[in-house]
């Protein structure tokens, strides 16, 4: 069950055992059934949430009530609504299982107390969020210089795996298109292969 989000972890800091059974100790394991909700809109979030197993997509839905997909999170990714962990918030987001899942759960107060107990931890999340955050402005940048179909690119290689795991119209919400346009465009790209 830690394996996992303990090898993550080494390939950021190097920790003890000791401080790898506190760490263990402070996570909750979850699943979650594909379809159903983890975060929604409204609710003050407890959780960040580690992907042991499994696919999520976190989104927000607009006053017309159209899905705009924010992130993808598969193994060995970190997802949550961060604005309303950190800061105590109500969730603009949903974050929902498109695959049965298995997470591994960090409550705020336990990271908190993580970071007092063992300190190179801040130094792991903060390596995560800093990842995060250049990937973010890679993708705001993107959608304002580059192509759709640069853009798809750019998102195969970011998640090789997960155009099989996801449907056609999450991967095209994600982007921005239609999921007819993205169609076209995966057409053009085996036209090139």
């Amino acid at each position: 069950m830690y394996e996992a989000i303990l090898k993550h972890v080494n390939q950021h800091i190097a920790i003890t055992e000791k401080e790898e059974d506190y760490f263990k100790s402070v996570l909750v394991s979850a699943k979650i059934a594909k379809r159903k909700k983890l975060v929604q809109p409204s609710t003050f979030v407890k959780h960040e949430y580690f992907v042991v197993k499994g696919c999520l997509i976190g989104y927000y839905l607009d006053d017309k009530g159209n899905k705009h997909i924010i992130q993808f999170a598969i193994e060995n990714w970190w997802i949550g609504d961060f604005d309303a962990f950190y800061n105590g918030v109500p969730s603009k987001f949903y974050i929902e299982a498109i695959e049965d899942s298995q997470l591994l759960a960090i409550q705020y107060d336990d990271l908190q107390q993580l970071f007092k107990t063992v300190p190179k931890f801040e130094r792991y999340f903060r390596i995560l969020v800093t990842s995060g955050f250049i990937s973010l402005q890679g993708r705001i940048l993107s959608s304002l210089q580059n192509t759709v179909e640069e853009r798809y690119i750019e998102f195969c290689k970011a998640y090789p795996t997960i155009e099989q795991r996801v449907a056609n119209y999450h991967v095209a919400n994600y982007l921005g298109v239609s999921a007819e346009s993205l169609s076209r465009i995966r057409r053009k790209s085996v036209k090139k292969s």
